[in-house]
C-alpha cells in the first residue's frame, strides 16, 4: 500500500503526516490552513496542530482544482465550502463542470468557424455581389445590431458600403469576418487579439496558427476537465464531511 495513503488512514494525523499524504510542504499545509483552504486544526494540551484525514482530501482537492480552475478560485472555493450545506457544496462542483463543458462548446464553435475559412475564401471571391444587411447579418449570427456596430467602431469589420439610407451592406468576404468575430467572442477572445486573427486571415500560414492556438487551447481545457475528475474522490470526502 502507497504509504501516503496508509497515513491517511489514522484517525489523528500531525503536520509532518499532512504534509506526506498531501504533497504540501509543512508550511505550506499550515499556509492552506491561514487561507481557509482547510479547517482549522484542533491543538493538542501542548499546543500541537491535529489534523484528519479531511484535511488531507482537502489539500489533494485544492491541488487538482487549481489546475482545473487556477489557485486563487480554487482557494476561494474551498474557503466556501466549509460553511456549506452539502447540497450547496455539490452543487458549487457541479458548476465548475459545467463552466469547462460550456468553454469546450465554445472553443469548439470557434475551430468550426477558423476551419470554415478556407472554404469561405473561394466563396467569398465569386460572390462578390451577394451581400447582406445588418438586420439580416444580425438574425443569421444571433447578435443584436449593436454588437455589431461595436465591432465596426473597433475595427473588427467594415461594411462594404453605406447606401443613401444609411443602410449598412455587407458582403462575402464581410459576413465571413463577421462569423469568424462572433465564434471568438463567444471563446472568450478579447477584441484586441481577434484584430490580430482578423488581421492574419489572408495568410495562410498565420490561419493555420490561429487554428493551432484555439487547439492548444482545447487541449489545455482537456488537462484541466481530467484534474476535475481526479480531485472527484477528494472532493466526495469533504463534501461528506460537511453539515447534511
Amino acid at each position: 500500500m502507497d504509504p501516503a495513503l496508509e497515513v491517511v488512514q489514522n484517525a489523528v494525523l500531525r503536520t509532518a503526516q499532512v504534509s506526506s499524504a498531501s504533497g504540501y510542504s509543512s508550511q505550506q499545509v499550515r499556509d492552506l490552513e491561514r487561507l481557509g483552504v482547510i479547517p482549522p486544526a484542533a491543538r493538542t494540551a501542548s499546543g500541537y496542530r491535529s489534523y484528519t484525514p479531511v484535511h488531507v482530501h482537502a489539500l489533494r482537492a485544492y491541488r487538482a482544482l487549481a489546475v482545473a480552475i487556477g489557485p486563487v478560485e480554487a482557494r476561494g472555493m474551498l474557503a466556501r465550502v466549509w460553511e456549506m450545506s452539502i447540497t450547496d457544496a455539490a452543487a458549487l462542483v457541479s458548476a465548475v463542470h459545467v463552466r469547462l463543458a460550456t468553454e469546450r462548446g465554445r472553443l469548439l464553435h470557434a475551430q468550426d468557424a477558423l476551419r470554415a475559412i478556407r472554404a469561405d475564401t473561394v466563396s467569398a471571391a465569386s460572390d462578390g455581389d451577394d451581400a447582406m444587411t445588418i438586420t439580416e447579418l444580425s438574425s443569421a449570427l444571433g447578435v443584436r445590431s449593436s454588437t455589431l456596430r461595436f465591432w465596426e467602431k473597433e475595427g473588427l469589420v467594415m461594411p462594404k458600403r453605406v447606401t443613401s439610407l444609411r443602410v449598412r451592406l455587407y458582403d462575402a468576404r464581410g459576413i465571413r469576418g463577421l462569423r469568424i468575430v462572433a465564434a471568438l467572442r463567444g471563446a472568450g477572445y478579447r477584441i484586441p487579439a481577434i484584430r490580430d486573427i482578423l488581421a492574419s486571415l489572408d495568410d495562410l500560414e498565420a490561419r493555420d496558427a490561429t487554428a493551432r492556438i484555439v487547439q492548444q487551447r482545447l487541449d489545455d481545457l482537456a488537462m484541466r476537465t481530467v484534474a476535475l475528475l481526479e480531485a472527484g474522490a477528494d472532493i466526495a470526502h469533504v463534501i461528506r464531511s460537511l453539515r447534511p
